[in-house]
């Protein structure tokens, strides 16, 4: 299966999204704040940060909503790197803007994470957003958990750490990254 990690930015009350996130507006209101950092001039640590992130990854897993941004386009979060979209209903094959790029499984997190550890060469396989990363903590495997800590308070929006009662995480710390605009914080997902 490969490598699994998270890669996601949340506010320091530990939202991933604003309220009210939509397909149309996955972020919800005021969530762009979240990827702010990602903003030109990007801090050289971050610019450092991100490189080593995206030159790690294969593939990415991400839910329906996630994917949302992307439908109809060449492109996914990562550019051409190839994207497993977790579903109950894929679209309509003329409806994908890339079907080479996206792979649609209705089966759940553990054929979502095979399929994407088929397609990442070797490499890692990238959680995209709350769901994937939480179906992923309560299934066992994740192996690194990236999170860029921003500095701001949301007060609602979409938890990271939601839906997760009963399972119990413990992490190592690995490496944490500041930069004016945002906190990176790395760690490892110890069985």
């Amino acid at each position: 299966m490969g490598y699994i990690a998270s890669g996601i930015s949340m506010s320091l009350d530990g939202f991933v999204t604003g309220p009210g996130p939509t397909r149309d507006r996955p972020l919800g209101e005021r969530g762009e704040v979240l990827h702010r950092w990602l903003d030109e001039p990007m801090a050289p640590s971050d610019r450092v940060h991100l490189a080593g992130m995206r030159g790690r990854t294969g593939a990415v897993v991400m839910g329906r909503n996630g994917y949302a941004p992307y439908e109809g386009t060449a492109a996914g979060p990562l550019g051409t790197t190839p994207c497993v979209v977790l579903t109950h209903s894929p679209p309509k094959p003329d409806e994908v803007g890339a079907p080479e790029l996206f792979t649609f499984v209705t089966g759940g997190i553990a054929e979502a994470l095979e399929r994407a550890g088929e397609l990442a060469g070797g490499k890692d396989v990238v959680l995209h957003g709350a769901s994937p990363v939480q179906q992923a903590l309560r299934a066992g495997l994740v192996d690194e958990l990236y999170v860029s800590l921003t500095p701001v308070i949301l007060g609602s929006g979409t938890r990271l750490f939601d839906n997760l009662e009963g399972v119990h995480v413990q992490l190592e710390r690995l490496q944490v990254v500041m930069s004016p605009g945002v906190t990176h914080l790395r760690f490892q997902v110890r069985r």
